[in-house]
């Protein structure tokens, strides 16, 4: 209490300036008194001392401390006093970000736990959280390319789609260069100041109309970072080799092959990087890299907001003056 005391300042400290009225009121007070009172010639005051000495003698006094309190701590509360109070405005400027995913069948391999793309899909969404002022938008890639999601604030909503996804949902294939074009056109008309992709694939590519070189020079123009992730072991890796009748995939170790050096090519022109995860762990740590690399820009302003404490002074005054009035006209009613 005494630390927000000594913290007070008052938005209009003009009105304190009232506060001069109440020595004249004393003043008047006084001045009313000495002129009521009656004068006579008395031989011995003795019988008047009992009165004179009274507590109801002096109470009629009290009510008029009471109700010049009252006129203080109105007068203070007109003055509005305030706890100064700032707040901080965090004004963000975000990144609008496209991450393209490899959803073919390879990349249901199982040198990741559970699967590449069940760890791919998990890592995409502890992202997605961890960037709540940028806006992202999904698209899948398998034998051909399609936007899973738009890009979007509703990260809700993204993450929603990311689960959802699945092997099968696309013909089989590696369509590098329809997956990074597509992506580019999602990013191509943003105003924003950084646009990034981050496509993530396992393998060679081997589907699509799109040469991803061709894909890379129209990210390159549109102002469009590329941020290349292969994705899978060095040497063999369990992977689907074929489909049984009942539609499950049967599975062998075969060689791991990512064509490493057009995903350092794509990220080179236009101005990202490539990385190589081959576990869990290393998939993590690489988009925690991008992630630092790849920062919003955050302005903070403070502005004040301050804390009323007028109704201090006015409960005081409400209270003081419903003392006084109840007093007046209950207990010294016959003095007044």
């Amino acid at each position: 209490m005494m630390q927000e005391l000594r913290q007070i300042v008052f938005q209009h400290p003009e009105v304190l300036w009232g506060l001069l009225v109440v020595p004249l009121l004393v003043a008047w007070y006084i001045w009313r008194i000495l002129r009521r009172s009656p004068r006579m010639m008395l031989s011995s005051t003795a019988p008047l001392r009992k009165y004179s000495t009274s507590w109801r003698g002096y109470a009629r006094h009290v009510l008029f401390g009471l109700r010049m309190l009252a006129v203080i701590a109105a007068i203070i509360a007109l003055a509005r006093p305030i706890i100064p109070n700032y707040e901080s405005e965090i004004e963000t400027e975000g990144i609008d970000i496209v991450m393209a995913l490899d959803i073919s069948s390879s990349m249901l391999a199982k040198d990741f736990k559970p699967n590449r793309l069940e760890a791919a899909k998990e890592v995409a969404k502890d992202f997605i959280e961890s960037r709540p002022n940028d806006r992202i938008g999904l698209v899948v890639f398998g034998g051909e390319a399609f936007t899973q999601c738009p890009i979007t604030i509703d990260h809700q909503i993204l993450t929603q789609f990311m689960s959802d996804l699945e092997s099968g949902l696309l013909k089989d294939g590696t369509a590098i260069g329809s997956g990074l074009g597509v992506a580019v056109n999602r990013l191509r008309e943003s105003e924003v100041a950084s646009k990034v992709i981050i496509l993530l694939t396992d393998g060679v590519n081997n589907s699509g109309a799109t040469d991803p070189l061709t894909a890379a020079e129209l990210a390159e123009k549109f102002n469009i970072r590329v941020y290349t992730i292969g994705v899978g072991k060095e040497g063999k890796a369990y992977s689907p080799v074929g489909i049984y009748p009942d539609g499950s995939f049967a599975y062998d170790y075969v060689e791991v092959r990512i064509d490493e050096a057009l995903l350092e090519d794509i990220a080179e022109q236009t101005g990202g990087a490539y990385f190589r995860a081959t576990d869990n762990a290393s998939l993590q740590a690489i988009y925690n890299e991008i992630d630092a690399m790849e920062k919003s820009r955050v302005r903070v302003s403070t502005l004040p907001k301050p804390i009323d404490r007028y109704w201090w002074p006015t409960a005081l005054a409400l209270g003081l003056l419903t003392v006084e009035l109840v007093t007046r006209n209950t207990i010294l009613r016959s003095m007044t």
